[in-house]
């Protein structure tokens, strides 16, 4: 992969995050009180992601 790939690929990870972010912050804006069991779960995606892309991004000292 090239740098450009790269910074791609790496944009990519951090995307997934922030989209798990998202249904985080709709659970707790509009639904906590039906889905708040979701967030545990969510949480553990999050972490997972947020790993995923800091590693990619020490690999490729980006």
């Amino acid at each position: 992969m090239d740098e450009k790939e790269l910074k791609k690929e790496l944009a990519r990870l951090k995307r997934l995050a922030v989209e798990i972010a998202g249904e985080i912050h709709d659970i707790v804006e509009d639904t906590l009180w039906v889905k708040y069991n979701d967030l545990p779960i969510l949480s553990a995606k999050i972490v997972e992601a947020i790993h995923e892309a800091e590693a990619f991004k020490a690999q490729h000292n980006l």
